[in-house]
């Protein structure tokens, strides 16, 4: 045999052995079992939905992972949107070729006279998140980009040289140039960053109300009266027309590709746990409200030598010891987050779980 036919045939078993290789690599992954729900071994086989309930607080009654919520229902087209849950709902637990399925049990929606319009009024689903928890951030925080926050008018003083002013007081201000005679005096709190330090935008929050009295087109200010004040307003904060955004409702939807960061919250505390409200350096471009996210802790990198030390230990990084190797830690996940409101370059998230101290600087990424 030539030296050219015996390199046809080595070829030739080459050939066979990849594909019989490829062929039994395929029929493992396919003996492999499928992507299977696994109910809480606490899950109840049916349960009735209260008045308070919240649709995250129902999946966790089920799921250890609330968010894949919607996947109880995929072969149920009873339900249109699962998102859409009733108080007074019964929901029952099926198996259909052995995977979990929900099924609901539901009266005819009944309506309600409304007391001030004797008109009929559809009832209500419960909450994605607790309202009384995200509330406040949605009514009373937001976040504006500096050059917005710049062009706001503010304040200016009053008749009896007052700094600061309350309820019932008469107050000039500079002009706002609109239409608007209804007005929210807000306060600047904070400069949030990333953790390159970059400026994702100015964190506000609301002080008062105001109504415009009159303008004077002359000196380009405007005489305002305080109607109700949450706290004192002061001279020096800005006015802003209409009210905060609010998120009519969302759905529960795991992040996929997206990774981010906690660069702040709305109260400067350095420990942040369960139903605490985080910002997130990922803008309405990459999130939307509802999305779920992990929470993730990542030690300090560890600097391999003799004596092993952090990075972050007095003295580590000085001198030759910047080239010593060094070896990054796992990201643990350590809990979840739920965005409920976003901006441009950054959102809020709802804690929803948290099994250790949450910090400025945990990674968020898929759940």
């Amino acid at each position: 045999m030539t030296v050219n036919n015996l390199q046809v045939v080595n070829l030739k078993k080459r050939l066979i052995y990849a594909r019989r290789a490829a062929l039994f690599i395929l029929g493992a992954l396919l003996s492999l079992p499928t992507f299977a729900l696994q109910l809480k071994e606490s899950a109840p086989e049916t349960y009735t939905v209260k008045r308070g309930d919240t649709l995250w607080a129902i999946a966790n009654v089920f799921l250890n992972e609330p968010w894949l919520w919607p996947e109880l229902w995929r072969t149920n087209t009873q339900i249109d949107n699962p998102h859409l849950i009733y108080p007074g709902d019964v929901i029952v637990v099926g198996y259909v070729d052995g995977q979990p399925v929900l099924s609901v049990k539901r009266d005819k929606p009944s309506y309600k006279l409304s007391p001030a319009t004797d008109k009929r009024v559809k009832p209500k689903p419960v909450d994605v998140l607790s309202w009384t928890s995200i509330s406040p951030f949605i009514r009373q925080h937001m976040l504006l980009d500096e050059e917005s926050y710049a062009s706001l008018p503010k304040l200016l003083g009053n008749q009896d040289g007052n700094v600061r002013f309350a309820s019932d007081d008469f107050v000039l201000s500079q002009q706002q140039f609109s239409t608007d005679d209804q007005y929210r005096v807000v306060r600047k709190h904070a400069t949030i960053r990333n953790l390159d330090g970059e400026i994702l935008g100015i964190q506000v929050t609301h002080v008062s109300t105001a109504s415009l009295v009159e303008k004077d087109e002359g000196s380009n200010t405007m005489l305002l009266f305080i109607d109700d004040a949450n706290q004192e307003a002061k001279r020096g904060d800005k006015l802003m027309a209409g009210g905060f955004e609010h998120p009519e409702g969302f759905e529960l939807v795991p992040a996929t590709s997206q990774r981010g960061a906690i660069v702040g919250d709305l109260h400067d505390h350095d420990l942040l746990g369960k139903y605490d409200v985080v910002i997130l350096d990922l803008g309405s471009m990459e999130v939307a409200p509802g999305t779920v996210l992990g929470l993730y802790s990542q030690g300090p990198a560890i600097i391999d030598e003799e004596s092993p030390r952090y990075v972050d230990e007095p003295g580590a990084n000085t001198g030759g010891e910047w080239f010593i190797d060094t070896v990054s830690q796992p990201a643990l996940k350590v809990g979840e987050v739920v965005v409920f409101k976003t901006f441009d370059a950054a959102s809020y998230g709802l804690i929803t779980r948290a099994n250790k101290g949450i910090k400025r600087g945990f990674i968020v990424a898929k759940p």
